[in-house]
């Protein structure tokens, strides 16, 4: 008797140790995009280049990031609407504090905006004196 109680004891140890916890799924979803000028459309010659780094929590609706830079001085920088190699519109001002690093975030985004950023189809765009239609681009694409 003491032996089949001793092995009741071993296997319920055995089952309750080999059970995995339910793994909850973040709501987390990380970008990224490098900065250059060789992402401009058209392409732009410099030495500067950049960086985008957030991550979007698809129950508040926001993205926050910090930007850094180097090699030129801002006069704005912005997220875009575009596909990689194509030109688009702003979506988002990030702002006329231009230090690096920079940390903020977005507004809540719209359904629209949600699915067309998980797609892909947002860039960060640098402007400056020396290309004010923009020096420096990058595609923020999902990690």
């Amino acid at each position: 008797m003491k032996k089949i109680l001793t092995l009741s004891i071993l296997l319920l140890v055995i089952t309750f140790a080999s059970c995995k916890k339910d793994e909850v799924a973040s709501p987390n979803v990380t970008f990224m995009a490098m900065l250059s000028g060789a992402e401009e459309v058209p392409s732009v010659t410099t030495t500067a280049s950049g960086m985008f780094e957030g991550v979007y929590n698809k129950d508040t609706k926001i993205l926050t990031y910090t930007l850094t830079y180097s090699g030129m001085t801002p006069t704005a920088w912005h997220i875009h609407k575009g596909a990689k190699g194509t030109n688009g519109g702003v979506i988002f001002g990030l702002g006329t504090t231009f230090t690096s690093p920079f940390k903020s975030a977005t507004v809540a985004l719209t359904a629209e905006q949600e699915t067309d950023l998980m797609a892909g189809n947002y860039y960060v765009n640098f402007h400056s004196a020396k290309s004010p239609s923009g020096e420096i681009r990058g595609q923020l694409l999902k990690q």
